[in-house]
């Protein structure tokens, strides 16, 4: 089994419903290729439709790999080595089929509800028993919009607190997730 992670920064969508495209921050490009290494995903996709920001996630990723920094933290270099930045959800699928000789099936992640969500236990043991490759799509601001969900061949439950409130750091989401998937036992 083959596992990848993509961040969507568009289309997403803001508070409003509205169909918007987020920023890069510098926190998520550490944070999840630390955590994505951890986890052993084999590449995490950082996707805008924006060249400005493609060259700033870039330029970040270059620093820690080629720069002073992969000199200065060698952990840091490791963690990067395997961040890719592109322009779209298209992209990330065409890379995985040329380089990885299979489709990804994609996981769709949302903190709303789903008819059709699969749980965790479930995901769990389809990542383990099924050969293939799975692309795990997180989206920026509130969400992942709905064309994506529809497009995915599955819809991972949200992550449930111990309260009513349910708008957690991307970040932490991916983590939590990957734990829960791919984590030992």
């Amino acid at each position: 089994m083959k596992s990848f992670i993509a961040l969507l920064h568009y289309p997403v969508y803001n508070k409003k419903k509205e169909i918007i495209s987020t920023q890069i921050t510098n926190l998520d490009l550490h944070d999840i290729s630390r955590i994505a290494k951890t986890y052993g995903i084999i590449e995490f996709y950082v996707s805008t439709p924006f060249e400005s920001q493609r060259r700033l996630a870039n330029k970040i990723r270059e620093h820690w790999t080629e720069g002073f920094g992969a000199k200065y933290n060698e952990f840091r270099k490791e963690a990067f080595v395997n961040t890719v930045i592109v322009d779209g959800l298209d992209a990330i699928i065409k890379r995985v089929r040329s380089r990885y000789k299979m489709k990804p099936k994609l996981i769709a992640t949302a903190a709303r509800e789903y008819d059709n969500k699969i749980d965790f236990y479930s995901m769990r043991e389809i990542l383990q028993t099924q050969n293939g490759s799975y692309l795990f799509l997180f989206g920026t601001g509130w969400g992942l919009v709905e064309e994506i969900i529809e497009r995915s061949d599955y819809i991972l439950e949200p992550i449930r607190g111990s309260n009513h409130y349910n708008h957690l750091p991307v970040r932490s989401a991916i983590a939590i997730i990957l734990d829960r998937l791919l984590g030992t036992r």
